[in-house]
């Protein structure tokens, strides 16, 4: 099995990191990178894989270098550092010397053993309203990662979001390479970004656990919502770990009142045609040499947290009236398909704990 080789420092917990840093199925790749979830810690491991003539190691040799952050924002710098650092270790095993400098370099505070942040604020996924303007604090792809999502799924997304805004338990399955699957995972938690002051206190947070595997199984049975991937399909099998299940394009649910929320209706259409035009005005400008400044991310961040911050808007200025009467114009004017959207805005309410009453309830009258 995997083992834990050497580590800074010496007496940290790494329980389990053996097998997060390496995903299952790895050995028939050459090399990946992983994002994973350490207690209160997130981690960053670039894996690789030689072939050696050793009996002993049977024929490979395989190895995980990765760090610990109490963010995963800024973990992507050190991506170019872990994989030379790989190679370097399959080619000279026991040489931990540059692995000393960086963490004497960069080491900080970190959670302690208790999983209480030192002189830190608890960590938290959601940026708040001006973060996404600061490219550090983004998680960078080199070919985009926001377009790769939005080709890879296509009017999909508009399902995922769905899911997203209501916290549900996303699990995206996908064999090894896994690298641009936890990138996947960081998408679709920006989806549900909301800046509007106030809203759902009470509402869980929704956390990108990245790569997950079946030794985190009694950990993910306590989570009330999240987004993770995984590498093994015997996740598939195990229902009560999940409410959404991605196997590739493939979005499913077992759960029967969520069944609806997986057709693509007309007002999400219109919303996909949306975000892509003003995609294409973006590479215009670029092309052209007017805008530089902003990039995909920040649009696609954008899009959708201006769309979710007029559904919130439009709920709380509805549930602060006399009537507390939501209508189909009401649905419409959020960008929602009134017929269509219903179930999605009954569970919304609840999940929110939004107190207005529904009366979309006649599809020849909307």
């Amino acid at each position: 099995g995997n083992m834990v080789e050497w580590c800074l420092p010496q007496d940290i917990d790494l329980e389990g990191v053996e097998f997060k840093s390496m995903a299952s199925g790895s050995h028939k790749i050459q090399s990946d990178f992983i994002y994973f979830r350490k207690g209160l810690c997130f981690g960053l491991a670039c894996f690789a894989n030689m072939p050696v003539e050793s009996e002993l190691e049977r024929g490979a040799r395989m190895k995980s270098v990765g760090i610990l952050s109490p963010s995963y924002t800024l973990l992507y710098r050190y991506m170019h550092f872990l994989e030379n650092q790989v190679r370097h270790q399959l080619e000279m095993p026991g040489h931990y010397s540059h692995l000393e400098a960086f963490y004497d370099d960069k080491k900080g505070v970190l959670p302690d053993s208790k999983g209480t942040p030192n002189s830190q604020q608890p960590v938290h996924w959601l940026p708040s309203i001006h973060r996404y303007m600061y490219p550090e604090m983004k998680i960078t792809h080199p070919a985009g990662c926001m377009s790769q999502f939005i080709k890879f799924f296509g009017e999909q997304i508009l399902v995922l979001w769905k899911f997203a805004l209501l916290r549900k338990r996303i699990l995206i399955f996908s064999p090894p390479p896994v690298g641009v699957v936890c990138y996947r995972v960081y998408c679709c938690c920006c989806l549900a970004n909301v800046s509007l002051p106030g809203l759902g206190g009470t509402v869980p947070e929704s956390k990108p656990f990245f790569y997950v595997n079946v030794a985190d199984i009694e950990m993910l049975e306590t989570e009330v919502s999240y987004v993770a991937c995984t590498t093994e399909k015997i996740f598939e099998e195990k229902r009560d770990l999940y409410d959404v299940y991605v196997d590739n394009q493939n979005v499913k649910t077992h759960h029967e009142h969520l069944q609806p929320l997986l057709k693509i209706n007309n007002a999400d259409k219109e919303k996909y045609r949306r975000l892509n035009d003003q995609r294409q005005m973006l590479m215009y400008s670029q092309e052209v040499g007017e805008d530089c400044s902003s990039c995909e991310e920040d649009l696609f961040i954008l899009f959708f947290m201006e769309q979710n911050n007029r559904i919130f808007q439009t709920l709380m200025e509805v549930s602060a009236s006399q009537d507390k009467t939501l209508t189909a114009d009401h649905a419409r004017g959020m960008g929602l398909d009134p017929q269509g959207d219903r179930s999605f805005l009954m569970d919304l309410l609840e999940v929110y704990g939004i107190d207005v009453m529904l009366v979309i309830d006649n599809p020849c009258c909307t």
